[in-house]
């Protein structure tokens, strides 16, 4: 009989618990955290029945990307060429 192996990731193996509490699935297959410090979270979902969540926090980008930049400059150059669609009528509004 061959012993399997598990082999985790290194963060996984220098966490400390500090919680430790038997949680079960609602109705509609949903988990409660308890004292949750985030608002989202990275899942990762194992094959041997391992769940890890990682905290995530939504922010809004300091600065606007290169890419949309430059189409922003396109888009005025076409402005100021004329190169633009027709009006839009409004009046039914």
């Amino acid at each position: 009989m061959e012993i399997p192996i598990f082999r985790f990731a290194l963060e996984v193996l220098i966490m400390e618990t500090i919680k430790d509490y038997v949680a079960h699935l609602d109705n509609k297959k949903r988990i409660t955290l308890r004292g949750a410090t985030y608002h989202y979270y990275n899942v990762k979902e194992y094959g041997n029945g391992c769940i890890i969540l990682e905290p995530r926090e939504l922010s809004v980008p300091k600065s606007i990307s290169a890419r949309t930049l430059a189409d922003m400059d396109h888009a005025v150059s076409n402005f100021k060429c004329g190169d633009v669609s027709t009006a839009i009528d409004l009046s039914d509004l």
